[in-house]
């Protein structure tokens, strides 16, 4: 009995190490399935979910419009030359001047009173210079008949000639304020439109201080110049002599004709425009310099431009950029170029094509090669 009893309890202990073993098997394999559940939906969380888009070929327009800026076909500031009070103004805001009319008078005493120094130094100047000649000419004649030594003889001429020297510099300090005094009176430099008095009588004036207020603005507005910046893409197409349109939004349905004159013939590397200017006639003064206006070219855009909303657009350090899906199925960012920002959409002049699956909104940090999941019903 003894030795059965034994048996019983090496066959249970076995039997309970048996399964013992079998339940730590059992919690490891369901650990480690869990662990790899947990991996795998971890990596697909990882997995950004994207909305893909067509880049649309851009439509047949018979104009490209861009932002235009007028400006005067010339505009001159006036500014004191002397120093001095303003005695009067003889023009205002938007009066018509014609060239070298007055535009104000002004006092200057100080200029007055070195006037009449300086000619009262010339005055003394011309004596002296006058008592030199005689006594040079005396001397000279004396030398003649060896009454005088030659070296007496030349000294009296070389009076002469310092003299002559100073009579000269004081002739032309008469003249230098004179031309000051002549300053007093401002007048306009062409035909044109008072377009800024900042003046008023009594007002001191002081010439040669850089950060002084021009006293008035002069801006011949009978023709007027329109800068344009013309995108790259169409900049082949822009030539002189293209007549282009004009409008401003306070003359509702109403075009002025410009004509294109000149072209900068280089592409800005910052902004990769042309700068074109524009000039148009403006016999009735409705263009104004400053204003904003919009200019329609006749030109078509490239036979490969397409458009996108600008929610495609990832601009960083490599320049404007936007996400496809490549062969492979994964991220590629493709540089493009930017042709005309028309608000809604962005017109893409090279770099992509109608046939790409664009990624709309992209991640900030999506890279080229990253894997991505394309929703459903988004796109093909």
């Amino acid at each position: 009995m003894p030795e059965n009893g034994n048996s019983r309890l090496k066959i249970g202990g076995g039997i309970a190490a048996v399964v013992a073993i079998g339940v730590v098997a059992a919690g490891i394999a369901t650990r480690a399935g869990s662990e790899q559940r947990l991996a795998s939906w971890t990596a697909e969380q990882a997995v950004p979910n994207v909305t893909v888009i067509h880049a649309t070929p851009a439509a047949a327009s018979d104009a490209l419009r861009l932002p235009a800026n007028l400006q005067a076909l010339n505009s001159a500031p006036i500014y004191a030359r002397t120093t001095g009070y303003v005695r009067r103004w003889l023009v205002d805001l938007g009066d018509p001047v014609r060239r070298g009319q007055v535009l104000a008078i002004l006092d200057a005493p100080d200029v007055d009173q070195q006037l009449a120094a300086a000619r009262a130094d010339l005055q003394t100047a011309r004596a002296n210079q006058a008592l030199a000649e005689t006594t040079a000419t005396r001397w000279s004649t004396m030398l003649a008949k060896d009454a005088v030594s030659k070296q007496e003889t030349d000294e009296k001429q070389g009076d002469l000639a310092a003299k002559s020297a100073v009579t000269n510099a004081a002739r032309a300090n008469v003249a230098r304020l004179q031309a000051l005094t002549g300053f007093t009176r401002l007048v306009a430099p062409f035909d044109g439109v008072v377009t800024s008095r900042s003046t008023e009588i009594g007002a001191l004036v002081v010439s040669g201080n850089a950060s002084s207020t021009p006293l008035f603005t002069v801006s011949d507005v009978s023709r007027i110049r329109a800068y344009v910046k013309v995108p790259q893409a169409y900049s082949g197409q822009i030539h002189p002599g293209m007549e282009v349109s004009l409008a401003l939004p306070e003359y509702a349905g109403r075009t002025f004709t410009a004509t294109l004159t000149r072209t900068a013939g280089a592409v800005d590397p910052g902004s990769g425009t042309v700068l074109v200017e524009l000039q148009a006639p403006n016999g009735d003064r409705a263009l104004k310099p400053g204003s904003y206006a919009q200019a329609s070219f006749p030109l078509h855009g490239a036979g490969s431009t397409v458009t996108l909303p600008p929610s495609a657009l990832v601009i960083g350090t490599k320049g404007t950029q936007v996400a496809v899906i490549g062969p492979d199925g994964k991220a590629l960012l493709r540089t493009v170029t930017i042709g005309n920002d028309q608000g809604k959409v962005v017109e893409i002049t090279a770099g992509l094509s109608a046939n790409d699956r664009v990624i709309d909104n992209p991640p900030d940090s999506l890279q080229t090669g990253d894997a991505v999941k394309v929703l459903p019903n988004a796109g093909k």
